[in-house]
């Protein structure tokens, strides 16, 4: 995974914790246990009754083994209402 990392560094990336928070910066930094550093970081938090929530975080680091999902990212529509996301459990067999 850190070689596909490193495609993306100086690029915006969108975060998805194991937790359910969504979170989208500028790809700084990682290392080989998938820590992530994210400049001008952002939380998006949403809501069934109110548009997306922007929470600014500003330089923010995030465990790895938080890290659920990464992928690049462009620009997201801000009026979306919609159930947070639920935490996502990790089985081990």
């Amino acid at each position: 995974m850190a070689s596909t990392l490193q495609e993306w560094k100086l690029q915006q990336v969108c975060v998805l914790t194991c937790d359910g928070r969504f979170l989208v910066g500028q790809l700084m930094g990682h290392d080989q246990l998938q820590n992530l550093i994210l400049n001008e970081a952002v939380e998006h938090v949403y809501s069934p009754d109110d548009n997306v929530e922007e929470v600014p975080l500003g330089l923010y680091v995030v465990r790895g083994d938080n890290v659920a999902v990464i992928a690049e990212f462009e620009k997201l529509d801000l009026t979306i209402k919609t159930e947070p996301l639920p935490e996502i459990h990790q089985q081990i067999f």
